[in-house]
């Protein structure tokens, strides 16, 4: 299941998307379609695009509109880091950049605050070990910080959630500040509001928006993955709107207005600009319910 969560994103979405397009342009035209050249084209573009730091810089900001840059600790008696990714060398295993990010900015939280920290993170593919058991190792090898709880059965955001939650009211905990990236922390604040469990944003490195120079059209390879981030968690945000209930409202508070209600066609979190691509998906879920429901 973790390897098929990876490897779907992966195919549906650009660059490998846009990349598949292009070849299979390049055999129609090659047996006579000449709208395919013009299709490959338009695909090889959006590859351009994709490595300019602006259209990477715009879809990293669209996902980080609203988090806030420190919000209030509040009752906090906790602090949560969320695993991001796995390293793999001749050494072993150990947490990915993105990860390492995480933990960097839970150790320096932990030290101004003294809140006990608990990593989370699952088994992200066969014959690895837990991310958050190479967290804990990280914390305490490379930081010289104690890790309280070990969460290492999360499959995804909301397992991230779930678990950490259960694990964290068994001790008596009843809120904590959330560390991970700020492209990936209202995903995150959403699912600690439908698991009823407060938290408190404290998120990893608010990038800076494109300032429209020509140099924001120049195309860079680390962009492109940046652009494939973004557009990946936009699809997981859409996953988990169709899939979970709303949040309770027990835990984000961020500066956006109050969430619509679920028959609504717009959604809290989402820019305008992708709202009617949302509609679309909303409306096709609640037809298909229908339909089910009438065979049944």
């Amino acid at each position: 299941m973790a390897v098929l969560q990876g490897l779907l994103p992966a195919l549906l979405l650009p660059p490998l998307l846009l990349a598949g397009l292009i070849l299979l342009c390049g055999l129609l035209a090659w047996r006579g379609a000449a709208w395919a050249g013009l299709l490959a084209a338009i695909c090889a573009l959006g590859l351009f695009a994709m490595a300019t730091p602006l259209v990477a810089g715009l879809l990293i900001a669209s996902l980080e509109r609203g988090v806030p840059m420190n919000q209030p600790a509040g009752d906090a008696t906790a602090i949560i880091i969320l695993g991001g990714d796995v390293a793999h060398g001749r050494a072993g295993d150990e947490p990915g950049s993105l990860t390492l990010e995480r933990l960097r900015a839970g150790a320096a939280l932990h030290r101004a605050t003294g809140l006990p920290i608990l990593v989370t993170g699952g088994v992200l593919g066969p014959g690895e070990p837990p991310l958050a058991t190479l967290m804990a190792r990280s914390l305490k090898d490379d930081f010289l910080i104690p890790v309280r709880w070990v969460e290492p059965r999360a499959r995804d955001t909301r397992d991230n959630a779930l678990l950490s939650a259960a694990m964290l009211r068994e001790s008596g905990m009843g809120a904590a500040l959330l560390v991970t990236h700020s492209w990936h922390m209202a995903r995150a604040m959403e699912a600690f509001g439908r698991a009823g469990f407060p938290v408190y944003a404290r998120p990893v490195r608010i990038e800076d928006r494109p300032r429209g120079s020509w140099s924001d059209l120049a195309p860079r390879p680390d962009r492109m993955a940046e652009s494939w981030f973004a557009l990946r968690e936009w699809l997981g945000r859409l996953v988990y709107m169709l899939r979970d209930d709303p949040a309770e409202g027990v835990s984000a508070k961020f500066t956006d207005p109050p969430r619509p209600p679920r028959n609504s066609r717009q959604v809290a979190g989402i820019p305008v600009e992708f709202r009617w691509l949302t509609s679309c998906f909303l409306h096709t879920s609640h037809s298909c319910r229908k339909i089910e429901d009438a065979a049944a």
